[in-house]
C-alpha cells in the first residue's frame, strides 16, 4: 500500500488531532527552538533535551518556556550527563513520547524559530513518525537564512550561533546549555525580524 494511503487512514493520538485542529486560526506567536540530538540521522539518533522561549509583540515571554530532558536511558550517558545530574536536576524529565506531546501541545499553530532548524524539525517529525503522528505544519524561520537575507549573502555560505551573537553584540554567557542557546536565538530573531521590517 502506497504511504499516503497508509497515513490517510492512519487513527492519530488525540492530542496530534488538537494539534491539527488549532491551524483553523492564524498566530502572532512565535516559538523560538533549541534541541540537542545523538547525532545528526533521523533513523538511528534521538533527541536528548529541547528548550523553547514564546516570542509576542517583540518580547521574550520567559514565562511562556518549555524545557525538558528526554530520558533516552541508552543514549544519555553518551552525552556526557551523569546520573546524579538526571535524577538530582529540576528541569522536567520526560520519556519521548511524553515530551513531544507535551512539546506539540505547548507549541499549538506557533512559528518556529532556530538556527538551523530544518534540522531539528526533521528530528522532530523522524520522532512523531513513531509516535503514529504526522509532520509538524507550523511556519518556520531561521536566524542564519534571515541574516544572509539581510546582507544578500549567498545561500552557500552559513553562520555558527557564536558568528551570528558575535555580529549582533549579543551578551555571551559562560555555559552553553540547550536553553541559553534558544535565548540567544530570541535575542538574535528580535533584531533580525526589526531590520527585516517583519510584522
Amino acid at each position: 500500500m502506497l504511504d499516503w494511503l497508509k497515513n490517510i487512514n492512519k487513527e492519530h493520538p488525540e492530542f496530534w488531532k488538537e494539534y491539527i485542529a488549532k491551524f483553523s486560526k492564524k498566530t502572532n506567536r512565535y516559538v523560538i527552538l533549541s534541541t540537542e540530538a545523538t547525532g545528526n540521522s533521523t533513523e538511528k539518533d534521538v533527541i536528548t533535551y529541547m528548550s523553547a522561549f514564546a516570542v509576542e509583540n517583540d518580547a521574550v515571554m520567559i514565562k511562556d518556556s518549555f524545557e525538558t530532558i528526554l530520558l533516552q536511558y541508552r543514549f544519555l550517558h553518551d552525552n556526557h550527563l551523569s546520573n546524579e545530574y538526571i535524577i538530582e536536576s529540576r528541569i522536567l524529565k520526560l520519556s519521548e513520547p511524553e515530551a513531544l506531546k507535551t512539546f506539540v501541545e505547548y507549541l499549538g499553530n506557533g512559528i518556529i524559530v532556530g538556527h538551523e532548524i530544518a534540522s531539528d524539525m526533521e528530528m522532530i517529525n523522524a520522532t512523531l513518525e513513531r509516535l503514529d503522528c504526522g509532520k509538524l505544519r507550523n511556519d518556520a524561520l531561521d536566524i542564519d537564512i534571515m541574516h544572509r537575507k539581510l546582507h544578500e549573502l549567498p545561500e552557500d555560505k552559513e553562520f555558527s550561533l557564536e558568528e551570528l551573537t558575535e555580529y549582533y553584540k549579543i551578551p555571551s554567557t559562560e555555559g552553553d546549555s540547550t536553553t541559553e542557546k534558544a535565548y540567544k536565538i530570541a535575542l538574535l530573531f528580535l533584531k533580525l525580524k526589526f531590520k527585516l521590517g517583519l510584522k
